[in-house]
């Protein structure tokens, strides 16, 4: 898929308008590692619950295989399913005993065996799963200074304007008092630099350490300071719909994100009518559409975005119930085979497109190709798994119900993300 092109050295790209290298500026093996225990007494496997259309841990396995940064990138779990997701975005598997699988198990003990067990890693990078705003550049950048500028361990950390107060017991009789402030002389924030404060995004760290001082944070130490806007915690956002939005406006979606989507294909069984097609005593043919997702069509539609329906020879539509969903939503309405790129390339190459330029939404394994390929892809929340771990998106809501309506909203938030983007690289920072 276009954005979880599996490049683990030998490659560049560009992320952020950062050149991202993998040139290893050393020949130490480094080595990503993801913790995902299947226990979770807050959300019930919270580590592959779907956040904003991804598994919570694919949003941290994608920025570490686009950062190029890494030898061999892993998933420490006890859980048959995250290793199936784990795998699904190609990371290797590191499936831990039961001896740090426990909830008193700490992070240290588990990566401790990892060590143990996988002697050529020198270098490791421990990414929490539940840090879904990580860009690559965060990567590369902390991982540099380990690499490139001599640090034993880094650590990932937050600017934070909060004041702070000491804890006093109920009933003890004693006072509290500021712990980083002096009353009397009460900054305005604007006058104070604030703290730094873990964010929990990724500890990195050296063999040595780890195993000769059983520490994650020592030796020749520093921090690496991430902007507010991408430390989003997991553990700490509890409200999942509010963790969600944020990771919308501020997530990773891939190096192949489009500025702008020209041309949008969806598939009509299993996208826009569940997958039924109604034939009523006289043998006439019935579909139902959703108005929302109608009323989605209309919005891509208004940002000039054309809309081809596709249907399938598989589950053929009659060409007169074909022209009343073209009228009805005006959208061309076209028959694609078993290889549906084989009808769309040159429809692509006609209006001088790049597949990076188009949305695809698709139910099943023939729509695997293009869903890889596009842009922005997305299938209904009850496709099967094929087409889930080929999708760059996951609708909450079903074919029928909604599901292009959702895929529409987050269309046109990349489109909104991408122009506030090329607003603020036209503004002159030299006069500031």
């Amino acid at each position: 898929m276009a954005s979880r092109k599996r490049r683990l050295v030998g490659d560049s790209s560009e992320q952020d308008g950062l050149q991202i290298s993998c040139k290893k500026p050393d020949k130490r093996h480094v080595a990503a590692l993801i913790l995902a225990r299947g226990g979770s007494k807050g959300i019930p496997l919270k580590n592959i619950k779907m956040l904003a259309g991804v598994p919570l841990i694919g949003w941290v396995l994608r920025a570490a295989v686009d950062s190029n940064m890494f030898d061999s990138i892993w998933v420490s779990t006890d859980h048959d399913d995250i290793e199936k997701v784990a795998k699904a975005w190609n990371a290797k598997v590191h499936r831990r005993s039961p001896e740090v699988s426990k909830d008193s198990s700490t992070s240290l003990e588990t990566i401790q065996e990892f060590v143990k067990l996988n002697p050529e890693v020198d270098v490791i990078c421990n990414i929490q799963a539940t840090a879904p705003c990580l860009h690559p550049y965060h990567v590369k950048e902390a991982l540099e200074m380990i690499t490139q500028q001599g640090f034993d361990s880094v650590f990932s950390v937050v600017r934070r304007h909060q004041f702070r107060w000491q804890e006093v017991k109920k009933g003890s009789g004693e006072f509290t008092k500021p712990l980083n402030l002096d009353p009397v002389n009460r900054p305005r924030r604007q006058d104070w630099d604030g703290e730094l404060c873990e964010n929990g995004s990724f500890y990195f760290t050296t063999r040595d350490l780890i195993v000769n001082q059983g520490l994650l944070q020592g030796g020749k130490l520093c921090y690496y300071e991430m902007l507010p806007e991408y430390s989003v915690d997991i553990d700490v956002d509890i409200d999942w719909p509010v963790a969600e939005q944020r990771v919308l406006r501020y997530g990773y979606f891939g190096r192949d994100i489009p500025e702008v989507v020209r041309l949008m294909f969806c598939k009509v069984s299993g996208c826009l009518t569940g997958g039924r097609i109604f034939l009523s005593l006289s043998g006439e043919e019935m579909v139902s559409i959703n108005t929302r997702d109608t009323m989605g069509i209309r919005m891509l539609q208004e940002e000039e975005v054309e809309v081809v329906l596709l249907t399938s020879v598989e589950d053929p539509v009659a060409q007169a119930l074909a022209d009343k969903l073209a009228k009805r939503t005006g959208c061309q309405v076209l028959q694609v085979g078993m290889e549906p790129m084989d009808a769309l390339n040159p429809m692509v190459e006609q209006r001088k497109l790049n597949w990076k330029d188009v949305a695809y939404m698709g139910t099943d394994k023939p729509d695997v190709k293009c869903l890889n390929l596009a842009g922005l892809s997305a299938v209904p929340g009850d496709a099967p798994v094929v087409a889930i771990n080929a999708a760059k998106y996951t609708c909450h809501s079903i074919g029928g119900k909604g599901a292009m309506r959702e895929f529409a909203e987050h269309i046109l938030l990349q489109k909104q993300k991408a122009k506030s983007q090329m607003s603020q690289d036209r503004i002159d920072r030299s006069s500031f």
